[in-house]
C-alpha cells in the first residue's frame, strides 16, 4: 500500500511543488484511511479539524487510485477552489494524467433558448435590458457558459434566471439549441472523466434519478468523496421531499404567455389562463400572511381564505393542464410547459391529501413569495436505499462532524451503520494561540435584555482587542438589535449583514483591519479570514435550532411518541455541530492567535454544557477579563501562561 507519510512528508512531491506546504500528522492519517476505505470499498465517516489539510488528504489517495471518482462540496465557491487551484496542484505534484472536470446545476449555465426567449420579450427594466445585453455579448465568446465567467453582472441579477434552465423548463433534446447547449457538453466532459468535482444539490438531483432508474452521472463511478459532509442531511430533506412554489409557477406562467407567442398565437385561451395562475398564486401569497414565516400546514389549513386559494389554484392549475395539452403539437417549449404543469399539478395534489406518518407538511413565506413543502421527518432510510443501488467507496469528511468522540449522531441521521469513523483534532494549537472567555453575570438568553448584555460585554473585549472580531449571532431580530445599539458612539468600522453580498462584507473586512462583522448563520460556515484582521470570535447563544421550526417539531415529537429523548438525541447534537462550526472560524493558520467569547451562561450553569465545552478545542478558559486584554496587548505574551493562573472549567 502506498505510504502517505512519505508522499506527505517533508521531501514528498506536495513539498517540492507547494509553496508553504508542511507536513501534518493529521494529514497522513487521513489519506492513509481514505486510500484503505477506496481500496476496500467501504464507508468512512472522517473529522478532520481546521487545520488539518482534509482537501490534499483525500486528492492524494484518490488521484492514485486510477478510480473514476466524483467529489462533491457544499458550495460553488467551493466548488471552483477545489477545481482552479486544490486539484491542479496535486495532479502536478503526482504527475498523474488524470481527466479532470467541473459540473454544476444547470442554472449555472447559460441557455441558449432561454436567451432568446429573454430578448423576444423585451419587457424588462432599463437595467435589467443593460445587462441582458451583457449576457447577449458574453454568450458569444464563452466556451464554458458558465455563469461565473461574466463579473459585469451580478450574481444575484434577476437577469439570471431568466437566461438559464431549471430542471423543469429545459426542453432536454426537443431544443432547437441541443447541439450547443453548455449543460449538455459540461455533463459530457462529466462522464469522459476521472474525476468530476460537484456539489451536494446535484449529487442529489442525480441519485433521486438513479433511484427511479435515470440518473447519469453516478453510475460506474467507483469513489463518492463527500467534502463539507455536515450539510449533507438537510440537503438530503430537500431532495427526498416535494414542494411547490410561488416562483415554479409564477416562471411557469411566464414562460406560457412568451411560447405562446412564438408558437400558438391564435390560442387566446391561453395566455388567458396563465394570467389568471399568476393572479391566483399571488392571492395566495396574501392569504398565507403579510410576514416571513416557516410553519406547519395545519397552523393555516383551516384558514377559509387559504383553502379556497388553494382549491382555486389546484383549479387554475388543472384548466392550464387541459389547455396545454392541446397546445403541446404546436411546439416543444409549449409540451415542455405541458409536463411542467403536469408535475405541478400532482404535487399540489398531493400536498392537499393527508400527511404520511413518515413526513411533515410545512409552508415558509417570504415578502412576495411562498413554498408549500412535503418533507420526510427521516431521510435515512432513503439515503440508505440510494446507497444500496450505488456499490462504491464512500467518503463523508468535514471539520464538524463528531459529538464529543461520538458520530452516532451523524451516522444515524444518513443510515450509515457499517460506517468506519476517524477523528482527528486540529494541529493548531490552540492551548498556546487561542483564550475562551466565559462572561460572568450573564442573564438567561431568554431575558429581555439579554442581547443589550451581549453588546456590553461586547464592547468590553473590542476595546481590548481593537476590534477585529465577529460577532455571531443566533437569530436576525438579535442582530438588528445589536447593530442598532452599536450604531452610535462606536470606535471602529461597522459591517452588517444583510448590508452588503456576504462576499463584498468579507473583502471590506480584510482590508480594514480593525472591522466588527455582525451575522448570523451565513457567517458561521465557509468563512475563511487568516491573519490579525480577525483576532476575536464573539457568540452570543448556544446555537440551538428555533422550536418553532415547523420539521424540527414534528421530528422532536416523532421521536417522543418512540420513547425516545429528543433533547439528547437531536437537538444537543445539532447545535454542538453548530457551534463548532462558528468556533471554527477563529483559528485558520498555524500563527492565528485569537479570543473565543461565547456569551450563554447555560455553557457553565447546565449540565450539558460540558457536551459543549468537551466538543471544542483544548485552549485556556477565563472568566475575568483581565487575561484577556493580557493576551491582546501583553508583550510577547502568551496565552499558556493563563492556565497557571485562571482555572478553567474543564
Amino acid at each position: 500500500m502506498t505510504d502517505y507519510t512519505e508522499l506527505l512528508g517533508d521531501d514528498g512531491p506536495l513539498a517540492q511543488h507547494v509553496p508553504g506546504f508542511s507536513p501534518r500528522r493529521e494529514q497522513q492519517r487521513m489519506a492513509t484511511a481514505v486510500a484503505a476505505a477506496i481500496d476496500n470499498q467501504d464507508q468512512l465517516i472522517v473529522e478532520a479539524g481546521t487545520g488539518t489539510g482534509k482537501t490534499f488528504a483525500y486528492l492524494m489517495p484518490v488521484l492514485h487510485s486510477g478510480q473514476r471518482v466524483i467529489i462533491s462540496t457544499g458550495t460553488r465557491h467551493l466548488q471552483d477552489q477545489l477545481f482552479n487551484h486544490d486539484l491542479p496542484k496535486v495532479r502536478e505534484a503526482l504527475q498523474v494524467p488524470v481527466k479532470t472536470a467541473l459540473l454544476k446545476g444547470r442554472s449555472n449555465y447559460l441557455c441558449h433558448h432561454r436567451l432568446a426567449l429573454a430578448t423576444d420579450e423585451g419587457r424588462l427594466p432599463a437595467r435589467q435590458l443593460h445587462e441582458l445585453e451583457r449576457v447577449r455579448a458574453w454568450s458569444a465568446r464563452t466556451r464554458s457558459g458558465d455563469i461565473a465567467g461574466l463579473g459585469e453582472v451580478p450574481e444575484h441579477s434577476p437577469v439570471w434566471p431568466r437566461v438559464t434552465s431549471t430542471a423543469d423548463n429545459c426542453l432536454g433534446q426537443e431544443c432547437d439549441y441541443f447541439r450547443d447547449c453548455f449543460v449538455v457538453k459540461a455533463r459530457r466532459a462529466a462522464m469522459e472523466a476521472d474525476v468530476v468535482v460537484i456539489n451536494h444539490h446535484l449529487l442529489f438531483a442525480d441519485m433521486a434519478l438513479k433511484e427511479e432508474g435515470f440518473g447519469e452521472l453516478l453510475p460506474g463511478v467507483d469513489a463518492v468523496i463527500i467534502d463539507e459532509a455536515h450539510q449533507l442531511p438537510e440537503v438530503a430533506s430537500l431532495f427526498f421531499g416535494t414542494s411547490v412554489s410561488s416562483h415554479q409557477l409564477l416562471d411557469l406562467g411566464r414562460d406560457i404567455q412568451l411560447e405562446h407567442v412564438r408558437e400558438a398565437g391564435d390560442m387566446a385561451e391561453l395566455p388567458e389562463a396563465a394570467q389568471r395562475l399568476e393572479h391566483i398564486v399571488r392571492q395566495l401569497r396574501l392569504a398565507l400572511g403579510g410576514q416571513d414565516r416557516r410553519a406547519a400546514w395545519e397552523a393555516v389549513e383551516d384558514n377559509a381564505d387559504v383553502t379556497a386559494s388553494l382549491a382555486e389554484l389546484a383549479a387554475g392549475l388543472e384548466q392550464l393542464v387541459d389547455w396545454l395539452q392541446v397546445a403541446s403539437e404546436r411546439g416543444k417549449g409549449l409540451e415542455s410547459c405541458w409536463q411542467r404543469a403536469r408535475v405541478l399539478q400532482e404535487r399540489l395534489l398531493q400536498f392537499q391529501q393527508e400527511s404520511a406518518v413518515d413526513s411533515i407538511q410545512w409552508f415558509e413565506t417570504r415578502r412576495r413569495s411562498f413554498r408549500l413543502n412535503q418533507t420526510p421527518l427521516d431521510v435515512a432510510p432513503a439515503f440508505s436505499r440510494a446507497l444500496e443501488v450505488l456499490p462504491a467507496t464512500w467518503v463523508f469528511t468535514s471539520a464538524t462532524l463528531a459529538v464529543g468522540s461520538s458520530f452516532e449522531h451523524y451516522a444515524a441521521r444518513l443510515g450509515l451503520d457499517a460506517a468506519q469513523t476517524l477523528q482527528l483534532d486540529s494541529p493548531f494549537d490552540y492551548n498556546r494561540n487561542a483564550l475562551l472567555y466565559l462572561p460572568q453575570n450573564m442573564p438567561e438568553p431568554n431575558a429581555r435584555e439579554y442581547t443589550r448584555t451581549v453588546v456590553e460585554r461586547a464592547r468590553e473585549v473590542l476595546a481590548a482587542s481593537a476590534g477585529r472580531a465577529f460577532l455571531l449571532f443566533t437569530s436576525h431580530a438579535a442582530l438588528r438589535e445589536a447593530a442598532s445599539l452599536l450604531e452610535d458612539d462606536f470606535n471602529y468600522p461597522l459591517l452588517v449583514q444583510g448590508s452588503k453580498p456576504r462576499n463584498e462584507l468579507l473583502e471590506e473586512f480584510r482590508q480594514l483591519g480593525n472591522a466588527v462583522l455582525l451575522g448570523t448563520s451565513s457567517f458561521w460556515e465557509g468563512v475563511d479570514v487568516r491573519g490579525e484582521a480577525l483576532s476575536c470570535v464573539i457568540i452570543d447563544k448556544l446555537p440551538f435550532a428555533s422550536p418553532g421550526d415547523p420539521v424540527l417539531q414534528a421530528r422532536i415529537d416523532a421521536m417522543r411518541t418512540q420513547g425516545r429523548n429528543p433533547f439528547m438525541e437531536y437537538q444537543l447534537p445539532q447545535a454542538v455541530i453548530a457551534l463548532k462550526q462558528g468556533v471554527g472560524r477563529l483559528i485558520r493558520d498555524v500563527d492565528d492567535r485569537g479570543v473565543l467569547v461565547i456569551c450563554d451562561p447555560r455553557l457553565q450553569s447546565r449540565s450539558y454544557g460540558r457536551v459543549f465545552l468537551g466538543s471544542l478545542p483544548d485552549m485556556p478558559v477565563i472568566r475575568e477579563a483581565g487575561p484577556m486584554h493580557d493576551f491582546f496587548i501583553g508583550d510577547g505574551y502568551s496565552v499558556a501562561d493563563v492556565s497557571s493562573r485562571e482555572q478553567g472549567i474543564r
